[in-house]
């Protein structure tokens, strides 16, 4: 299977889990999925492949299911609940960061192997660490605003859907990009990671729009 086919079948599994989280947990499930997607993101973000003839991250689709999570929110709970999810996004970021940067610390005994590879993962850069973290938090923010915003405005969902979430990617694009990366690159390439980086957080934010609708018809929790 080539990378194309098997990054719209991931989308479509990122997808899917975020409704049954709802189905088993209701509104906890998506406070949870927010958590899982902060931090398999900043995972994720680290392993580029090509897709469509362009150089991506795999981080862009679960980081972009995380604005599915408090539109959904939104939607059948209100922006109190969005908000808190977007809370409990920055707190598990901020944790992450934290914890890992201070196991690190701790000299590894001679029998250890996973040091190295720890370090890859987690060692993230402070300014890249703080880029991810303002770019989530103002993205986030904007996101369940602008939702609710046009929730009071007009009745159909995937125009406030797509119209929040295709904004709200733009602005977490161009902070997180300008933060981590301005200064670094060559104007063109600079443009280039701007760009893509973009492209591909508004087709995921697209594709959600059915997912949407299906949550809209879940109504009661197994647990």
């Amino acid at each position: 299977m080539n990378n194309e086919l098997l990054w719209i079948l991931f989308m479509i599994v990122n997808f899917g889990m975020i409704l049954l989280a709802y189905k088993l947990f209701g509104k906890v499930g998506l406070f949870m999925w927010i958590a899982i997607a902060a931090i398999l993101a900043n995972v994720q973000v680290l392993k580029t492949v090509m897709l469509f003839d362009h150089v991506a991250t795999l981080g862009n689709i679960i980081y972009g299911t995380s604005f599915l999570a408090t539109d959904i929110l939104s939607e059948k709970h209100g922006i109190k609940e969005a908000r808190k999810g977007v809370f409990i996004g920055m707190f598990t970021l901020l944790v992450t960061a934290i914890l890992m940067t201070i196991s690190l610390k701790f000299v590894p005994d001679q029998s250890d192997w996973v040091q190295d590879s720890l370090e890859n993962i987690f060692g993230i850069i402070p300014r890249i660490a703080f880029a991810s973290i303002v770019a989530y938090f103002l993205s986030q923010m904007h996101d369940t605003w602008a939702y609710d915003f046009w929730k009071k405005r007009n009745k159909n969902i995937w125009i406030r859907n797509n119209v929040s979430t295709a904004v709200s990617q733009l602005l977490d694009s161009v902070v997180f990009t300008f933060i981590a990366f301005y200064g670094m690159f060559e104007k063109e390439v600079f443009i280039s990671i701007l760009v893509t980086t973009y492209l591909f957080k508004f087709v995921v934010a697209i594709l959600d729009t059915p997912f949407i609708y299906l949550a809209k018809k879940i109504n009661k929790s197994v647990f």
